[in-house]
């Protein structure tokens, strides 16, 4: 079933939201060549443990960590690992869900480990505007197709790249994981229609080669490209409204001036972004 979320309940996802944001505002001060990705890890935890917000993916269908860092040619759901050493070049993806008095939000950012390649920086700006195109489609009366459409004509037929099929985004609230499902490529005018209230996910998985995945990995959860080649994503939590697409997770809400829900969302973020400095500074040496 899917929920249409009150003013008070978006009010609520603002805050976790922000929550959110603020800790990948944190990681742009930490993700450096020569760290390990379990400080990612360590950073997120003692971060989520000072702003009150709690991890929701540790638990979750058995997963052990608050953040999923999945580096290279792994797509998603790659394990925070002590003896993975991030080096020059690398491109890492951290996604993780958090809730705040209840209220969730799920965001997925990409992060240059110091200078990327030509190649790869045009990965990252494809796939990020990707996911803006997708969230421009987020308006009532369209309907679920249309967001995955504009995706995959964008990435696949104007860039050459592969849009993951295996891996879509999702409703949200009040639960990690809600109807409808929102996949990142399909044909304009199918699937559900989309209504003010509906709080979704848009998170497209882009590769350099095939869109294919290899879920083989014996965790279970680590998903890489089936070809070796690399993949970025970027994910925002946001409102669908008559007023258009609302994002709960922007990371700079000047620059996302025209998808703020109100005033309430940038307070928020400078209140969590204050509480992520000060843990950011224990990981910066």
């Amino acid at each position: 079933m899917i929920s249409l979320k009150s003013p008070r309940e978006i009010d609520a996802m603002e805050k976790a939201g922000a929550a959110l944001a603020a800790m990948h505002l944190g990681l742009r001060k930490i993700i450096k060549p020569g760290i390990s990705s379990w400080k990612i890890e360590e950073f997120a935890r003692k971060y989520f443990k000072a702003a009150g917000a709690k991890a929701e993916q540790i638990g979750f269908e058995g997963y052990k960590y608050a953040t999923c860092v999945s580096v290279n040619d792994e797509i998603c759901h790659g394990f925070p690992r002590k003896k993975l050493i991030l080096k020059k070049g690398d491109l890492v993806k951290v996604d993780t869900v958090v809730s705040v008095d209840g209220a969730f939000s799920d965001s997925c950012w990409s992060y240059a480990v110091g200078e990327v390649s030509p190649e790869i920086q045009k990965l990252m700006d494809v796939t990020k505007k990707s996911l803006f195109m997708g969230i421009d489609q987020c308006v009532p009366g369209n309907r679920i197709g249309d967001i995955g459409a504009v995706i995959q004509h964008y990435t696949e037929d104007e860039n050459g790249y592969g849009d993951v099929r295996e891996f879509v985004g999702h409703g949200i609230q009040p639960t990690m994981h809600e109807d409808p499902m929102v996949p990142h490529y399909g044909e304009h005018g199918q699937g559900i229609r989309l209504r003010n209230g509906m709080t979704i996910t848009v998170e497209p998985m882009i590769n350099t080669g095939t869109w294919e995945a290899d879920t083989s990995d014996p965790s279970g959860w680590l998903a890489k490209t089936a070809d070796g080649g690399w993949s970025c994503q970027y994910e925002h939590t946001l409102v669908i409204t008559n007023d258009g697409p609302k994002i709960l997770t922007s990371q700079d809400p000047e620059a996302d001036a025209d998808y703020m829900y109100d005033d309430n969302y940038a307070k928020y973020l400078e209140h969590y972004r204050e509480i992520a400095e000060k843990v950011a500074k224990q990981f910066e040496n």
